[in-house]
């Protein structure tokens, strides 16, 4: 764990427009920088960096962060691993805890088997300048049509045919028998020590963050007996459920495209590079597992998983196929025409064909799945009510009911029943989970976007006490009778706990009892604290804000005569803002009161109603008093 003032001490030293400058092209704008935004295809630049806010902000697609959130972004790191990534770039000591004995010995093993991974990977690539490796390995390659780029870009190699030519190599250079075996690069067996990968060319297999953490080897011999492809072993560092080959290199593309395609092989997602299309990933063969489908989901909710003709062989795999939908996931199936797969068929076509053909063909996947097998139940309706069951079963993992229901509307076309006995068949299946009586798709369109846009009725006003706070929560300013100065934070926060208001919009309302715990410490920058802040929902409040293409300063620092007559001072706009937010939250109390009347009108129950009376003169009391000092003005 990276202690506190270390953490600190990174935040304090990264430049943001130095970290931003490594990954985007800015140019000077006022105070500013403009670029275009690496996280999303944009012609006209809306990504600005603001080196004296320290942050970064794209009005095109909303991100923004500060340093650290930026290489997490960039790099799609974790928090640890940004803050290590910026400790290395203005070489900061990392100071971390004193880890246990049991921490020590794995974390060595781990970092040792890491070492001599790289160390094969190396070797590996060397191997094929070799003469034999030219003759037989580069040879290879070229006649699949991979250009020298492509082999440096995925550190593809050879291991000769040898019987322990590497693990020979890398005894003699000091490396431990114990970490070739654990990595599984060096079989111990009772004729000794040989070479896994002989005779084979190399695949490099990357982490996340680009080290090397396995191997697959192609054999070029022609025996059957001979397995095509060997991986390496489960190890320490290596879960081949939880990796997909090519996502070091495919993540940025991923994050840029908002689209991930997912392919079978190693070579598959070297055609598709070779042909200007990165943001690729390969399964390598094995049975999607939810953890591989997790890190797709880091970095995009949208996959097109393409397939080859063989009809066979995609109806194998429909299954795996639910896991993707059961995360969450927007899929698409792209099916390339017979005798293609997807390694072939890059490899005849530019990118913006290959896009073309993939745009124009792929289909969602519950509409694929039902048309290739609606096919097989002509005439039977026996093998037609298993289809709908299945596609029924498919469709209730979906977590987003919207998403569901514009699939049963879908294949209630294509299957030709009703909407109502798949609604209820999928009812039965999740368990009653769904509404008790079924809604059209416009009318669950309709609720989605109520939900998702849901706006509080205090927001605006809200949003104002925010901005205040984080803009000028230390300046200070008067209280109301002219006494002692208090700065603007403390008087807002102070002014609405005496009142004992709360906001309905948990965002704000997190905002606000984060800076009323921190707002009296010594040296507390607010400006800097919701920036840096680790929670997310904080973070990008303060970016936005923070962010916006004016200053409110304008209104209270011109000294302008004629500007000065039309604008209030600070601590005025401040109180006009609180007394708006008051004169809200009593309207709408007032509203909840003729609410609660008229319910107990209904009941008879008049004792209720004397108090909610009294409750309501005193309220409109209130408000009449607001009103003098708003100047009469109508809110509502």
């Amino acid at each position: 764990m990276i202690d506190q003032s270390t953490i600190q001490k990174i935040f304090d030293t990264a430049e943001i427009y130095e970290v931003v400058s490594d990954f985007v092209t800015l140019k000077k704008r006022g105070v500013n920088y403009l670029g275009l935004c690496p996280f999303h295809n944009e012609k006209t630049p809306s990504f600005i960096v603001s080196p004296s806010k320290g942050i970064y902000k794209c009005f095109g697609c909303g991100k923004g962060g500060n340093a650290v959130n930026f290489v997490m972004e960039v790099e799609q790191l974790s928090y640890v691993e940004a803050l290590k990534y910026l400790a290395k770039k203005y070489s900061i000591t990392i100071e971390e805890r004193e880890l246990s004995p049991s921490e020590v010995k794995k974390k060595n093993e781990r970092e040792s088997m890491l070492i001599v991974s790289n160390a094969a990977s190396e070797y590996f690539q060397e191997q094929l300048n070799t003469s034999a490796g030219k003759a037989i390995a580069l040879s290879y390659f070229k006649e699949r049509g991979f250009r020298n780029d492509i082999l440096e870009k995925f550190s593809l190699g050879y291991c000769s045919d040898q019987w322990d030519g590497f693990t020979k190599y890398a005894l003699n250079k000091g490396y431990q028998k114990e970490f070739l075996v654990d990595t599984g690069l060096t079989i111990d067996s009772e004729k000794g020590l040989f070479d896994r990968f002989k005779s084979r060319v190399i695949f490099p297999i990357h982490s996340i963050a680009g080290k090397v953490i396995a191997f697959g080897g192609r054999t070029l011999k022609t025996d059957k007996k001979t397995a095509k492809y060997l991986n390496s072993p489960e190890s320490l560092i290596y879960h081949k459920s939880r990796v997909l080959y090519g996502l070091f290199q495919a993540k940025r593309d991923i994050v840029k495209h908002d689209k991930c395609y997912l392919v079978e092989g190693y070579t598959d997602v070297l055609s598709f590079h070779q042909s200007g299309i990165e943001n690729v990933v390969a399964s390598s063969g094995t049975s999607l597992t939810v953890d591989q489908i997790r890190l797709i989901k880091r970095f995009s909710n949208n996959v097109t998983i393409i397939y080859d003709g063989d009809a066979a062989g995609i109806k194998a795999s429909l299954r795996g196929i639910d896991l993707v939908l059961e995360q969450g996931l927007n899929v698409k199936v792209l099916l390339l025409p017979d005798g293609e797969d997807p390694d072939s068929f890059a490899k005849s076509r530019s990118a913006s064909e290959l896009l073309e053909y993939i745009n124009e063909h792929e289909s969602d996947f519950i509409v694929f799945k039902t048309r290739l097998l609606i096919d097989d139940t002509k005439g039977d309706p026996i093998l037609k009510a298993r289809l709908i069951s299945s596609i029924v079963k498919s469709i209730s993992i979906i977590p987003d009911s919207i998403i569901r229901s514009v699939y049963i509307k879908e294949c209630s076309s294509l299957l030709k029943v009703d909407e109502r006995v798949l609604y209820d068949e999928i009812r039965k299946v999740m368990g009653n989970s769904l509404a008790p009586n079924p809604q059209s798709v416009t009318e669950q369109s309709s609720n989605l976007k109520a939900i998702t846009s849901r706006k509080y009725k205090c927001d605006v006003e809200e949003k104002m006490l925010v901005r205040y706070i984080l803009l000028y929560g230390n300046e200070l300013i008067f209280d109301e009778e002219g006494e002692d100065p208090v700065s603007v934070g403390a008087f807002i926060i102070e002014d609405i706990r005496a009142d004992n208001l709360t906001s309905e919009n948990p965002m704000f309302q997190k905002f606000f009892d984060e800076y009323n715990k921190h707002y009296r410490d010594n040296g507390f920058d607010q400006k800097r604290f919701f920036r840096d802040n680790e929670d997310s929902e904080l973070r990008m409040l303060a970016v936005d804000i923070l962010s916006e293409p004016y200053e409110m300063s304008k209104v209270w620092t011109r000294n302008d005569n004629d500007f000065q007559t039309e604008k209030m001072k600070l601590e005025e706009l401040v109180v006009k803002n609180i007394n708006e937010y008051k004169q809200k939250k009593i309207e709408l109390m007032l509203k909840d009161i003729d609410a609660q009347i008229k319910t107990f009108e209904s009941k008879g129950e008049f004792d209720e109603i004397r108090q909610l009376i009294q409750d309501k003169m005193m309220y409109q009391k209130v408000r009449r008093e607001l009103a003098k000092e708003l100047g009469n003005r109508t809110l509502f």
